[in-house]
């Protein structure tokens, strides 16, 4: 089996070193956060630069970028506490805004998508080709992330002897995040491959989805029924399968549409669309 290894993040600023209640909480770099983050950037940074080769606008593409990561944050916490922790939404409702206390990754791909909508009715600018250069980096940043919660075991699954399975004190376990991170390295390696030549708008958001959806819906068969571990399910199912079942079914849908219009062109902005993204990126 893998050891058990657990990295602690660095406190700076401890709770009420300054102060009662000054600051609420330790403030740390945190592994966890650290990797999040690194994620984020690298994929960012490669999003804009393809979209440079593809011949899209960069100051629109790091707007879209932002709109989308923000709202997509934002709606991981809030959503993982009403999906997975409804009892404590209604014990204690100022936790849905404490947004540092969790992340689902079916909450913030909602959240994305809502971000991507506000931003196309703010700009007037269609968001589908900004949408398909994210997804094109985005198993990059995401297989970081979830490095991120396998150094910090956040995602205990079953008991489990298997070479892969992790030592943890309690007993060997499935790492659920280590094991989603060994299913996203061949679909970061395959769409490294695939940037060498064009593809048609909506082929790396299709694929993407595709591609995930079936994995995600497996592994969280593998995770804990019972215990501080365990997953709230709604009809046997967790919220992220449920998600999983929907996200397959919009992949399909955007896949078959991409290879069937095969679009190449790069999108013409409309004179509102240009003026606002214009300002709001200088």
């Amino acid at each position: 089996m893998i050891p058990y290894v657990e990295l602690s993040g660095w406190v700076f600023l401890a709770r009420d070193s300054l102060a009662t209640g000054m600051p609420p909480m330790d403030l740390a770099v945190r592994p966890f956060g650290t990797l999040v983050a690194l994620g984020v950037y690298l994929a960012g940074y490669i999003t804009v630069l393809r979209a440079r080769q593809r011949g899209v606008s960069d100051r629109l593409m790091t707007s879209f970028l932002l709109w989308v990561a923000g709202s997509g944050f934002v709606f991981g916490h809030v959503l993982d506490t009403l999906m997975y922790y409804p009892e404590e939404a209604l014990r204690d409702p100022w936790s849905v805004l404490r947004l540092w206390e969790g992340l689902s990754s079916f909450g913030g791909f909602i959240g994305g998508v809502f971000g991507a909508v506000l931003w196309r009715t703010h700009y007037g600018t269609p968001a589908f080709v900004y949408a398909d250069l994210m997804a094109s980096c985005f198993p990059l940043g995401f297989m970081i992330g979830r490095v991120g919660c396998a150094v910090v075991h956040d995602h205990p699954g079953i008991a489990s002897e298997a070479w892969y399975a992790v030592d943890f004190p309690q007993g060997g376990m499935l790492d659920l995040g280590l094991l989603e991170v060994m299913a996203l390295c061949p679909l970061v390696i395959g769409f490294a491959i695939a940037w060498r030549t064009p593809k048609p708008w909506g082929f790396y958001l299709g694929v993407m989805s595709v591609a995930y959806a079936p994995v995600r819906f497996s592994l969280d068969f593998l995770r804990r029924r019972d215990g501080y571990f365990s997953d709230v399910r709604y009809a046997e199912l967790t919220p992220a399968q449920w998600g999983s079942c929907a996200l397959l079914i919009v992949g399909a849908f955007i896949y078959l549409r991409a290879m069937t219009m095969a679009s190449f062109a790069s999108p013409t902005l409309s004179r509102r669309g240009s003026s606002r993204s214009f300002k709001s990126a200088t």
